[in-house]
């Protein structure tokens, strides 16, 4: 253990000599602005998103109001806003579960970007409850998103 933990501790402390050989391998150059780089890698990085969330119980109604709410999306946020469906149980790289407390069988969180850095969300639940009115389900989720993200179009 203690030769491991040594042998830890000097890595950060090597040298390497042909460090000032050193070659540029990324996808930017160092003459291009890190704006476009990051406009060209992912060009969506600023907007706010929509994720939809649900897990793997038995929910009768998660299945019919993940496709309204993916109708609503297609309809008036395409062009405005990220999308993501996610099967959050199956998590293992960002941890959903914690960052937006998640335990209900279908939730949608909308997080706010601004600059590329988000500015908090808000998450909606049991919204296959009310998948009985779609009407006014799309009415109330139409609503939440434009109050909290801000509908521009």
């Amino acid at each position: 253990m203690k030769k491991l933990i040594c042998f830890l501790l000097a890595i950060p402390f090597s040298v390497n000599v042909n460090a000032q050989n050193l070659e540029f391998e990324g996808t930017s150059s160092p003459t291009e602005p890190i704006e476009q780089y990051f406009e060209e890698e992912n060009p969506t990085y600023e907007r706010s998103i929509i994720y939809v969330f649900y897990n793997n119980d038995d929910c009768y109604a998660c299945p019919q109001t993940i496709e309204l709410i993916e109708q609503i999306y297609n309809q008036y946020y395409q062009n405005l806003y990220t999308f993501s469906i996610i099967n959050y149980q199956d998590d293992d790289e960002y941890n959903f579960i914690e960052t937006y407390n998640l335990s209900q069988p279908l939730s949608v969180v909308l997080v706010r970007v601004n600059d590329g850095s988000t500015f908090g969300y808000e998450k909606l639940d049991n919204l296959q409850n009310q998948i009985s009115d779609p009407t006014s389900l799309s009415e109330y989720f139409r609503y939440r998103v434009d109050s909290f993200l801000g509908n521009n179009g």
